[in-house]
């Protein structure tokens, strides 16, 4: 599931014009979370935070559903492939 379009507008607004430039609001999470409370509304159990920048502001501690840090992720596999060779 996908965020609205016009909530993919202020998803991308929040990122391009405060998260990037180190600005870290209260409304930009209180956005984040009435997205997220509605998809956990409309069925989903987790939420992807596929973009660098949004885990800045987002974590399980603040989400109304759990977070899958696709960052987070991947290091951990690249590391974990490095590592077991």
């Amino acid at each position: 599931m996908r965020p609205a379009p016009a909530e993919r507008e202020e998803i991308n607004r929040i990122i391009m014009e405060e998260l990037v430039y180190g600005v870290f609001t209260h409304g930009a999470v209180a956005a984040f979370q009435d997205v997220m409370r509605r998809m956990a509304v409309a069925g989903c159990d987790a939420v992807v935070l596929g973009c660098t920048e949004i885990p800045l502001i987002m974590n399980d501690g603040n989400s109304p559903l759990p977070t899958l840090d696709s960052t987070r992720l991947l290091a951990r596999a690249a590391l974990r492939r490095a590592v077991d060779g």
